[in-house]
């Protein structure tokens, strides 16, 4: 198939997450198409899946995307806030986890450490979830 085919071509993502420590609430997974404000800025998501919680990996899926990379970042929303809830320090209290599950340090990870490539039809990344 010739590239400019290709380029036009819409695909699905589905991500998997596991690593769950309980079922209470649900789990929420936001797509970027840039570094422009991965991972927290909810202006700069492109698309954002929630699902409630079932079995575990918990699947959920992006439909028509265009060829290209991406970043998820995914959360436990405990409570279903829709917010990642912060300690006193700025630390995360829910479960949180990055496409490409890179080393968590100090801080989030750059876009370019958690990008991937959807092409073709269907694309499945998994996320193992991380508690502090």
């Amino acid at each position: 198939m010739p590239l400019s085919a290709m380029a036009n071509f819409d695909g699905n993502l589905t991500v998997e997450v596991d690593g769950l420590k309980n079922k209470q609430g649900q789990i929420c997974a936001s797509i970027y198409n840039s570094s422009q404000g991965f991972p927290s800025n909810s202006d700069r998501i492109l698309q954002r899946e929630c699902t409630e919680i079932t079995d575990e990996p918990v699947k959920l899926t992006f439909n028509n995307l265009k060829a290209g990379n991406y970043a998820v970042a995914v959360m436990h929303d405990e409570n279903k806030d829709f917010t990642v809830n912060l300690n006193d320090l700025g630390m995360p209290l829910e479960g949180f986890g990055f496409s490409q599950n890179p080393e968590i340090t100090t801080r989030a990870p750059k876009f370019g450490e958690a990008a991937f490539l959807v092409v073709g039809a269907n694309t499945t990344i998994k996320i193992h979830l991380k508690y502090l």
